[in-house]
């Protein structure tokens, strides 16, 4: 009998392991196509994990391996703990989805006095402020000396791009003011809730939000990413003070808990953490999102992920997928992408984590999962999304070379450099240098360690600033105006790439010369 079951072992361990070749194959593929060093998966499937793996290294030249138990920033895959978070307390009669916001935080304050006072907590979680994409990204990104209790005051200066409630535009913001509801009703801080609250009961020990206990842990897998082409590792950056939106740090095996309860409306085993009502409410569409149109000779593979509808709900992406309803999630914060992927009509969930910034890693995982379990036609997703890549980068060298021709390379600045140099102000940034040193301009933003760079002249009275972090890849065009008096007016800053991360949110800065005398901003 003994000999049966260990046969019976052996057989089901084989089959597994075939089942799962299709994975091991997919992620390699990947992994080496887009130059990542370490990914982790993990996959539930009708109420069990069906896998749980991590591939590579942790650190690029160094052999320790990422296991499924390996340490990832999830970055924008927090905004689901948060939503989650203030679900409970929906359930418990705390608050309600259609609050207005200064109900429980009365010091809030929006540019327009209209939208401070109809802000409701959904409006908080479903991108449709009216600010324009990733407006206001500069106070936490890259890192900042913020306080979240200093970001949220600033809000109120960064002016609408658009009127209220009518347009979809990605913001991260809205969820720090968000996390905030949670101590104002509770007592509690965001942190301390979503530990006690949801990491604890679901027995996710590995999982923190606190970038020293990511820097502690004995299992964190390093950031990387491009500088000028090569891959390097980078440091680990505190961005705790916009938490609610981006600073949990988790571990394959540990979301795969995670996902089980979001597959389980809130249930897992005989544990509840918020209701079935609440499940729909997060999963129905809040505001729709524009479907763009796929570049020209953009493989066939890729009009599989052509929706039908795209909306956003509360803290997740909504869409189909062949035919099915996908719920998911991506995040990207300094050296790691991240995505959570579910197709609850199979009672399905894919996580892919990886510490590179190549989205198209993460991409053609978790496509290739979740062909395998729809039984779909074979697709090369690894192909498919280089050539996308590939695609989107000539499109940005082109647009970069297109700006470069209409360059008078024969101008020269209006002013002498040391007159451009000074001290700028914006309203809800604060205080930007332009020092001049040895006849060469150096732009430095004070609350931003990261943002400091050398100006080259570009034409006329427009520089660019060449940020000395090169993993940042966000050079940006710097634009003097000046009085008819030949003082200066105001700066303004713009991408000089379109593929620079939106978060980067350089035009949405309005820099004037600081009163003399006065204090730092």
């Amino acid at each position: 009998m003994v000999w049966l079951h260990f046969s019976a072992a052996l057989v089901i361990t084989a089959a597994c392991c075939r089942a799962q070749d299709y994975l091991d194959a997919a992620v390699e593929r990947a992994r080496q196509q887009f130059d990542v060093p370490g990914i982790a998966v993990a996959i539930v499937k009708d109420g069990a994990v069906a896998a749980a793996k991590g591939y590579g290294v942790r650190k690029l030249g160094e052999a320790a391996p990422v296991t499924p138990h390996s340490l990832f920033r999830i970055a924008s895959n927090t905004k689901a703990f948060t939503a989650a978070a203030l679900a409970m307390l929906v359930d418990e009669g705390k608050i309600h989805w259609d609050d207005p916001v200064i109900q429980r935080l009365p010091g809030f304050q929006m540019y327009d006095p209209y939208v401070t006072r109809e802000m409701t907590i959904r409006d908080l979680l479903t991108h449709r402020s009216g600010l324009g994409l990733g407006a206001g990204d500069l106070m936490f990104w890259p890192a900042t000396d913020f306080t979240p209790e200093e970001i949220i005051r600033r809000i109120r200066f960064l002016k609408p791009a658009t009127t209220f409630r009518s347009r979809y535009a990605y913001d991260n913001l809205l969820y720090l003011v968000a996390g905030q509801i949670i101590p104002a009703v509770t007592g509690k801080s965001w942190a301390d809730f979503v530990r006690e609250r949801i990491f604890l009961p679901l027995g996710m020990t590995s999982t923190n939000a606190s970038t020293q206990a990511l820097m502690a842990a004995p299992d964190g897998a390093t950031p990387h990413a491009r500088a000028d082409g090569q891959l390097v590792p980078l440091a680990q950056t505190d961005h705790d003070n916009n938490a609610p939106a981006g600073a949990i740090n988790s571990c394959a095996a540990d979301l795969a808990k995670w996902v089980l309860l979001q597959l389980g409306r809130g249930q897992s085993g005989s544990l509840q953490l918020f209701s079935a009502a609440q499940s729909k409410e997060m999963w129905s569409p809040q505001t729709i999102l524009p479907i763009p149109d796929l570049p020209a000779g953009a493989a066939p593979a890729l009009e599989a992920i052509q929706p039908n509808f795209h909306a956003y709900g509360l803290g997740w992406m909504l869409r189909d997928y062949r035919g099915r309803k996908m719920v998911y999630h991506t995040g990207t914060l300094a050296g790691y992408v991240s995505r959570v992927t579910m197709i609850p009509g199979l009672n399905l969930g894919v996580i892919v984590l990886t510490n590179q910034e190549a989205p198209e890693a993460h991409a053609a995982v978790t496509y290739a999962i979740l062909d395998h379990y729809l039984g779909a036609p074979a697709a090369d997703w690894v192909e498919a999304e280089a050539d996308l890549a590939a695609k989107e980068t000539a499109a940005a060298r082109a647009s970069v070379a297109a700006q470069a021709g209409k360059r008078n390379t024969g101008s020269r600045p209006s002013l002498p450099l040391a007159s451009y140099a000074g001290r700028y102000r914006d309203a809800w940034y604060g205080d930007v240098l332009i020092e001049e040193r040895g006849g060469k301009l150096s732009i430095s933003f004070t609350h931003t360690k990261a943002l400091t760079g050398d100006l080259e002249h570009w034409q006329y009275d427009t520089f660019v600033a060449r940020w000395r972090d090169r993993t940042l890849a966000a050079d940006a065009y710097v634009t003097f105006s000046l009085k008819p008096d030949s003082s200066i007016d105001e700066v303004k800053l713009a991408p000089v790439s379109p593929l620079t991360d939106f978060s980067f949110d350089f035009q949405d800065l309005l820099l004037k010369p600081a009163p003399p005398h006065t204090p730092a901003r």
